[in-house]
């Protein structure tokens, strides 16, 4: 039974190497006859959650920017995807933000059960994404019908491109999207 597939790169820079393994994870999740989706926060206007806390009443965001239509394009995606450069050895401000303005879907029936993380990283060290696998389980944690399913880790990641040299990586993102 195909999934719907909601892979959502949050990358400022549209040609990155974490939007790169979105699209080869977005490749596999195809290839396995899976519906899939990529939008690419680069270009949206997402503004922070203001705490009005209104969406609790309503269901939905009070602010009217791009992210109450990407927030309902998650809640009935049967699997999301978070493609992510690490700034300082966390999320990108784009994820968090989107993230943080979620709390209209909080406590609602949402679909999504499957998560997976791409993560690029100028740091050659596997463990520089940490911090942004611990942001990414701390959100899930409100959702507890949802999991962490895999994570890609790209390190050593400087420039637009430097995928190209990680082939790896680039088949590790490929075939977690093929099992999704």
């Amino acid at each position: 039974m195909s999934k719907k597939i909601l892979i959502i790169s949050t990358s400022p820079r549209p040609h990155g190497n974490s939007s790169a393994l979105a699209d080869k994870f977005a490749e596999g999740a195809l290839e396995s006859g899976n519906i899939v989706e990529k939008i690419c926060l680069a270009g949206k206007r997402i503004e922070f959650c203001r705490g009005c806390f209104a969406c609790q009443e309503s269901k939905r965001c009070a602010i009217g920017d791009d992210a109450e239509k990407i927030i309902r394009k998650m809640h009935s995606a049967d699997a999301l995807v978070f493609a992510t450069p690490v700034y300082f050895y966390g999320m990108s401000g784009q994820m968090k933000t989107l993230l943080d303005r979620t709390n209209s879907i909080f406590d609602s029936d949402y679909s999504f059960r499957d998560i997976y993380l791409l993560a690029s990283a100028a740091d050659e060290d596997a463990s520089a994404i940490d911090g942004t696998i611990s942001g990414l389980e701390n959100w899930i944690t409100c959702f507890p019908k949802a999991s962490l399913k895999g994570v890609v880790r790209g390190v050593g990641l400087t420039n637009p491109g430097d995928l190209l040299k990680a082939p790896k990586k680039i088949k590790e993102a490929y075939e977690m999207g093929k099992n999704a």
